[in-house]
């Protein structure tokens, strides 16, 4: 019976990190001329110009300076990027997840709360072991 409970234990928990893995997206219909728009906007903005851009926000400036980084010395440092390593850059920056932190925090309660269940741990109160 040990046996089977273990393996359960395994299974569910494997399955739990799959599950928190996964992204939803989200998709609707564009218009041809706003394909188009988009595309011709994307190649004409240089990589230099879409940093120097998110450089400029507020919230981007306030990490910064949270950090220890002096915006200007930001900017100088963008400035001396070449052209392919900015672009490099900032389609690294546009392709960034947003919120991953929440996942993480997610995997770690679902797996302290099998280990409470399966009686390895005590963390939950609101939890029953098992044993």
């Amino acid at each position: 019976m040990k046996r089977i409970q273990r393996l359960l234990a395994i299974v569910l928990s494997v399955s739990v990190l799959n599950v928190s893995a996964l992204q939803t997206a989200n998709a609707a219909l564009v218009s041809t001329e706003e394909a188009a728009r988009l595309a011709s906007a994307s190649q004409t903005e240089s990589g230099h110009a879409r940093l120097a851009a998110a450089l400029a926000r507020d919230d981007v400036r306030a990490e910064l300076l949270r950090q220890g980084v002096d915006p200007t010395l930001a900017q100088e440092r963008i400035a001396a990027l070449t052209d392919a390593e900015a672009t490099r850059l900032a389609d690294q920056i546009d392709s960034a997840p947003a919120g991953g932190i929440i996942g993480a925090i997610l995997l770690v309660f679902f797996v302290l709360l099998f280990t409470d269940i399966l009686g390895l741990t005590k963390v939950f109160p609101f939890t029953r072991s098992i044993r």
